[in-house]
């Protein structure tokens, strides 16, 4: 049984990246026309009813002093988002849909976000994804990603001056530390992680999400996350999924992003 585990989990990785792969994600690329107003929504299509993937369940890292998660970690859904914050659909995402979920499932125990950084646009992308790992170690995680996704931001830049005054924004109280955190080893292997873990999904743009092991390419309606996240929890056992262990765990976060599209 032990070594029929593995194979299991690679067999449907590859099923997920098959599917992730035929999805068109050319809205998302920085060139695209339209990319601002009420047409900017990915042209990807992605049914909810689609294949679950149950061994991918596994990606979800349930650590309850993990600051790039918001909600509970025993939570019976799992939301997992793979995102770059030059992204305009992530930003999309950040502010239209997510408010709306954190509100009806994260903070009525239904739902935990678990944030991967996958930049794909380039230095500044890696730039923006270290910072908001850096935020996240003075627990500022979700307020550097309000500021970072704010209406225009992403128009402004990623450069160093840039991320502390986001950092500033966020109420990062430590910006000496901020700054030598995000250009730490420390960052670069967690942004190496997370990316890697995309990459292995098949996921060549962004934003793409794991919902209980089901794929959902790009920035869709709300109503492709809420019909999801209800199946998977109806699907969900019983029993609450164990979180991961930790020293100290820490109090589940679901303030910070409800006001993310204000």
């Amino acid at each position: 049984m032990s070594k029929s585990k593995p194979i299991l989990i690679v067999s449907g990785v590859a099923a997920a990246a098959v599917l992730l792969g035929v999805v068109s994600y050319t809205a998302t690329k920085p060139s695209s026309p339209g990319a601002s107003g009420s047409s900017s929504v990915a042209e990807v299509s992605a049914d909810p009813s689609a294949g679950v993937y149950a061994e991918l369940e596994a990606y979800a890292r349930r650590d309850a002093s993990d600051e790039l998660a918001l909600g509970r970690a025993d939570a019976p859904v799992v939301l997992i988002e793979y995102a770059d914050f030059k992204c305009g659909y992530c930003g999309k995402f950040a502010r239209d849909t997510e408010p709306a979920l954190v509100k009806k499932y994260v903070e009525k125990g239904t739902l935990r976000i678990e944030w991967r950084n996958f930049p794909i646009f380039g230095e500044e992308s890696e730039a923006a994804a270290r910072a908001s790992w850096a935020a996240g170690q003075q627990g500022r995680f979700w307020e550097f990603h309000k500021a970072a996704y704010a209406e225009g931001a992403k128009e402004k830049g990623f450069g160093k001056e840039r991320l502390a005054a986001l950092a500033t924004e966020a109420g990062v109280p430590d910006l000496a530390r901020f700054a030598k955190d995000g250009d730490s080893a420390a960052a670069r292997e967690a942004v190496r992680k997370d990316q890697e873990q995309g990459y292995e999904l098949g996921a060549s743009s962004t934003p793409s999400f794991l919902i209980n092991g089901r794929p959902i390419a790009g920035a869709q309606p709300l109503e492709t996350f809420t019909e999801a996240i209800e199946a998977a929890a109806k699907a969900a056992p019983k029993t609450a999924p164990k979180a991961a262990p930790t020293a100290a765990p820490k109090a589940a976060r679901t303030a910070a992003p409800t006001k993310a599209g204000q």
